[in-house]
């Protein structure tokens, strides 16, 4: 099948893939753009997976303060190269993150970050809320696991809802933009600051 050179340029417009990704993706689609889309997305977050093992020592760190500066974020985001932590797309990410980070006040980066102490002490009181409420002894440890994972999505940066697309975590926002960029991203760290808070 003949796929037209304008047909290849608006996939790639609306894609950021490659040409030659997105001239594929139209011979596999049989020129739906729609389709060779979808497959472009599936290859890309694929791909995305794999990167997750590579190194990301370059990047940004990025501040925010919203008005009224009652709130200040620092964050750090790390890609692979010094090209892309220059690229428009990577400065709009961080820049996303960043005010996530004020909107949505997580604790943690992953799950992985919670000191085990703090995930026992959560589980002990889930426990003891399940037993007050009369719930069976033998499920109080299926109830305490549910509401842990409550616990992450609530707490860790990467399983909030993206506050500007509930629809999307904040990890799928990243994994969706390495399947775009072509680089491993990672939030390496970050700080919110909110005025006359205790810590």
């Amino acid at each position: 099948m003949e796929i037209k050179a304008e047909l290849v340029k608006k996939l790639r417009e609306k894609s950021n893939a490659g040409m030659m990704d997105c001239k594929k993706a139209l011979i596999e689609s049989n020129g739906d753009i729609e389709k060779a889309e979808e497959i472009l997305k599936e290859k890309g977050l694929a791909e995305a997976s794999k990167k997750a093992f590579r190194a990301a020592k370059e990047g940004l760190i990025d501040a925010y303060i919203h008005p009224g500066s009652r709130i200040g974020v620092l964050v750090e985001v790390n890609c692979e190269t010094d090209f892309v932590a220059r690229n428009e797309m990577f400065k709009n990410l961080v820049h996303d993150i960043t005010l996530h980070i004020a909107a949505a006040a997580p604790l943690y980066v992953s799950r992985e970050d919670v000191p085990p102490e703090k995930i026992e002490e959560e589980k002990e009181l889930y426990r003891k809320q399940a037993l007050n409420e009369g719930k069976p002894e033998n499920i109080v440890d299926r109830i305490a696991e549910g509401k842990i994972n409550k616990f992450f999505e609530e707490n860790c940066l990467l399983e909030q809802p993206f506050v500007k697309d509930n629809d999307i975590t904040v990890g799928d926002l990243i994994k969706s933009n390495i399947a775009k960029i072509g680089e491993n991203i990672v939030v390496r760290r970050f700080v919110r600051y909110v005025l006359g808070e205790e810590k």
